[in-house]
């Protein structure tokens, strides 16, 4: 019996996740069947043109009637519209895919993981955070695991894009506090957060973070509006951001994200570096891991995570043909989906999302006040 799922946004993330569902039965045989039953969204001619494309059913433009008839619900939709359909959902006993960040605000993320808890562990809640997916990321954190590395004293996160440096580049929902939430924090920053908690998180590495201070800067005050001759709108949201961390073992971290970073495409790199040894990864070399181990004094190794034995792997290529950023989505989707059959748990889950959320709530708050802030509710 196939999954019957529904989709909520077209766009983006709508692609890749049902480029990621397409491609589970020929790489992940033991993956459950589902159908791509309903997309969701508010034009119904642009909806059955994308719905062709996609490999859709059906159409709907009310996702209220489409939350409690499919087998799982994926909110792909901007920022503002993540809550309510959501904890429908939920409340209806729908597992729920919903992409990052959980919510544009704190309280909106605090509702949404309540639904997700208040469902039961048998109704999956899940949180897009398909960077934990990626081969290199696991083969990370089992070596963090394993103490490789020591005692954790440094980590440095930032993710660095160049798509709005133009001044005139047209005015988008990411520009608009109400939508969004914020700007490059909440976009890119999520990421990064989520990333450092799954990979240095444990209390027997670095712990949670436990408080912060940040900067929040925007570079461009106004954008054109696409269509619209002379038009133009506010941007309300951040364009860069950087925050200074401190760990429950006492480590210390960096973060930064800016969408005004000339030259770069899609720049996520970590850093982590320990008493024993030190890693870093880049998301635009994502098949690679640089690793150096004090013991053997000889620098960084660059080690190609494209082995069988490496997770995920041997679903795909012989070792060396490397893998891409949409194959992250299928292996999020082969996992979640596996989740939705089993009536387990997943994660990230919304909890997850929720104290993502928090810690940059805690980086605006920062800014806003001048000083450092404590994280409550880890």
């Amino acid at each position: 019996m196939s999954l019957e799922i529904g989709v909520l946004g077209y766009r983006f993330m709508g692609k890749a996740h049902a480029n990621a569902m397409a491609r589970l039965p020929m790489f992940f045989p033991d993956a459950p069947d589902v159908e791509r039953s309903v997309l969701v969204g508010r034009d119904e001619d642009a909806l059955e043109d994308a719905a062709d494309r996609l490999g859709f059913d059906s159409v709907s433009t009310d996702w209220a009637a489409v939350v409690d008839e499919v087998d799982a619900f994926y909110n792909l939709g901007p920022n503002h519209v993540h809550a309510d359909p959501s904890i429908a959902a939920l409340e209806a006993g729908t597992p729920v895919f919903c992409e990052k960040p959980l919510a544009p605000t704190l309280e909106d993320a605090e509702k949404m993981a309540n639904a997700a808890r208040e469902a039961g562990d048998d109704v999956p809640a899940g949180c897009a955070f398909n960077y934990r997916f990626v081969p290199a990321i696991r083969y990370a954190k089992r070596l963090l695991e394993d103490g490789e590395l020591g005692e954790i004293r440094h980590v440095r996160g930032r993710y660095l894009q160049d798509w709005l440096v133009d001044p005139e580049a047209p005015w988008s929902w990411r520009n608009d506090e109400e939508l969004a939430g914020s700007g490059a924090l909440g976009d890119l920053g999520a990421h990064t957060v989520d990333l450092l908690r799954f990979l240095v998180g444990d209390d027997d590495l670095a712990g949670e973070m436990e408080r912060v201070s940040g900067h929040l800067r925007t570079f461009v005050d106004e954008r054109p509006v696409e269509g619209e001759d002379g038009e133009t709108r506010p941007v309300t949201v951040d364009d860069a951001y950087s925050a200074q961390l401190e760990f429950e073992n006492g480590a210390m971290g960096t973060l930064e994200a800016s969408r005004f970073a000339t030259g770069h495409k899609n720049d996520h790199t970590i850093e982590i570096h320990g008493s024993e040894g030190s890693l870093r990864f880049s998301l635009e070399r994502l098949n690679e891991l640089e690793v150096l181990r004090r013991d053997e004094n000889r620098g960084y190794e660059t080690i190609l995570v494209t082995d069988a034995d490496d997770p995920y792997v041997d679903h795909w290529w012989p070792p060396g043909h490397v893998l891409g950023w949409e194959h992250t989505f299928v292996h999020e989707n082969y996992e979640f989906l596996s989740a939705v059959e089993s009536g387990g748990e997943f994660e990230p889950s919304f909890d997850a999302g929720l104290e993502a959320q928090r810690v940059l709530a805690a980086i605006e708050d920062s800014d806003e006040r001048g000083e450092w802030v404590g994280l409550e509710g880890e």
